[in-house]
């Protein structure tokens, strides 16, 4: 079972929580995509996903040589309401906005081939 404090503690750290909030506006995103948004390395990028899979909060899928995460279809109700609060009030704010931009604009973007 999910735990609040569990939940709030992933929040808190930012860059787990810009990684949330890209899954949150995207729906599903791999590993490269995060590091190349967030201007992280790759290595930082997939220890705070694993994190977040151990806690529960997300899951992970393989399609070729890419991992794509997503949140966790069964999150309570009320986890999904904070991530989509959260996810509008720091729209505007850097380095959130700039996040989504930065994705936008990253050549050579894995295509999926198959939904979630």
């Amino acid at each position: 079972m999910l735990q609040a404090p569990h939940f709030f503690q992933a929040l808190a750290d930012a860059t787990r929580l810009r990684c949330l909030m890209l899954m949150a506006a995207e729906d599903e995103v791999c590993v490269c995509e995060m590091a190349h948004a967030l201007g992280e390395i790759q290595p930082k990028i997939s220890r705070h996903l694993a994190a977040l899979r151990m806690a529960g909060f997300i899951l992970d899928r393989r399609e070729a040589q890419w991992i794509y995460y997503r949140l966790h279809p069964d999150l309570p109700a009320w986890m999904r309401d904070i991530l989509q609060t959260t996810r509008r009030a720091l729209a505007e704010q850097t380095p959130f906005c700039t996040d989504r931009a930065a994705l936008a604009d990253m050549p050579d973007r894995p295509q999926r081939r198959c939904a979630a």
